[in-house]
């Protein structure tokens, strides 16, 4: 959480944070400022409070974050530009040395965060490291990034906006639901009102439309694909796909609130009509796992036990997993789960290779989702519910809606 963020910051010997580019879809910006509509800089010193350097035009929306902020006027980047002969990397170099200098920042490890176009910011924070030799300016590994430690659990407030994209998710695959089985069906496959099939081109559009029209959107696309491509983890679905009767389809939603807010992920597989005994076994099987690890779940357990789990499971009904084929394609080929906030993958993991101490805590969300793929057989299932670890120990899903592979047709 924020509160823990000085003392992972103590702990990972780091004096201040620099965060810089848009504050929206630019997940550190987003945490720290809640997502506002300005494009400037962050610093945060260790033990202070976050100051936000704006541009003036956008200082109203700077200051609806609530946090401090100061004009990057100030510091006359015009100025910096006639007097460095049009240098504009060496001018926005002694501008960050003047800000630094400002909240007395002389010494130390500052961590760089942000999203920014790569090459200026390189030569502008390169330059700035050998204005300043007596700082250290650093990347941090990505999965163990501070911020994204302080990530790792959720405050009530962030919990209820997932919970709230939750219910976004859930009201939309009920859309998706009620569009498809209202089509009739002709030589078995879906047709639209001219007689010619309904595609996966078809429905990925309304996806993105229902979405929009609940005030959430889709930067990362989305999974609905049928067939031999439901046996292909993460494929997209091909658009020109018909919809046929009996044929599994996985259906993986990942939407954010509008501005590259906080995500919500979920997944349902389902057959057109009918689905064979082939298909039902292997649905099944997945529910069966899906429904045991959710039963197991507990606080203070390590991530990588499920994953092993997962597999054992799996193995004992006849499936091959990663756990004992690390390249097959065929059966259980992924994790079990991963965390979700302001980016749809992001700590926690649950990997059979995760560190023993890595244990579910309370505040942590994360998605829970086995699956089976056999591409060969064209088919794959997956089931997939966001997870949320409650202070109490129990464990909620953040937005129920049914399980069932079968959706009737007319």
């Amino acid at each position: 959480m924020k509160t823990d963020l000085d003392a992972l910051m103590q702990k990972n010997d780091l004096d201040a944070l620099v965060i810089t580019g848009p504050a929206q879809h630019n997940p550190a910006m987003v945490y720290m400022t809640g997502g506002a509509h300005f494009t400037g800089d962050l610093i945060k010193k260790r033990g202070e409070e976050p100051i936000i350097f704006y541009n003036d035009m956008e200082r109203d929306e700077a200051a609806k974050t609530g946090l401090r902020t100061k004009n990057l006027g100030d510091y006359n980047y015009l100025e910096l530009l006639k007097q460095f002969n049009g240098d504009s990397i060496l001018a926005l170099a002694t501008r960050y040395q003047m800000m630094f200098q400002d909240l007395g920042i002389y010494t130390g490890r500052v961590a760089l965060y942000g999203r920014v176009e790569f090459g200026q910011a390189f030569a502008v924070f390169s330059l700035l490291q050998e204005k300043m030799p007596d700082i250290t300016l650093i990347g941090e590994p990505g999965d163990n990034s501070t911020i994204l430690q302080a990530r790792a659990t959720k405050d009530d407030t962030e919990v209820e906006r997932i919970r709230q994209m939750g219910k976004v998710t859930t009201a939309v695959v009920g859309e998706v639901a009620d569009f498809l089985t209202s089509h009739p069906v002709k030589n078995g496959m879906l047709v639209k009102q001219d007689g010619q099939p309904l595609t996966i081109g078809d429905v990925k559009p309304r996806i993105d439309l229902w979405l929009a029209e609940r005030g959430a959107e889709n930067p990362e696309g989305v999974i609905f694909a049928i067939g031999r491509d439901a046996g292909v983890p993460h494929s997209s679905g091909n658009p020109t796909d018909p919809l046929r009767l009996g044929q599994t389809i996985i259906f993986d939603i990942y939407p954010c609130e509008k501005g590259g807010g906080y995500f919500y992920d979920f997944t349902r597989t389902w057959c057109l009509g009918y689905a064979s005994e082939e298909v039902m076994k292997l649905y099944e099987d997945v529910r069966s796992v899906y429904q045991t690890i959710m039963t197991e779940l507990r606080l203070n357990t390590p991530y990588r036990n499920y994953q092993l789990l997962a597999c054992e499971l799996f193995e004992a009904r006849g499936h091959p997993t990663i756990q004992t084929d690390t390249r097959t394609q065929s059966g259980y080929v992924h994790s079990l789960g991963h965390g979700i906030g302001l980016n749809v993958h992001e700590r926690p993991w649950f990997k059979a290779n995760a560190p023993a101490e890595e244990v579910i805590e309370a505040g942590t969300v994360f998605t829970i989702e086995p699956g089976l793929y056999y591409p060969e057989k064209g088919m794959g299932v997956r089931l997939e519910d966001s997870v949320y670890a409650r202070q109490d120990g129990n464990m909620e899903i953040l937005a129920e809606y049914p399980l069932d592979l079968i959706l009737p047709v007319k």
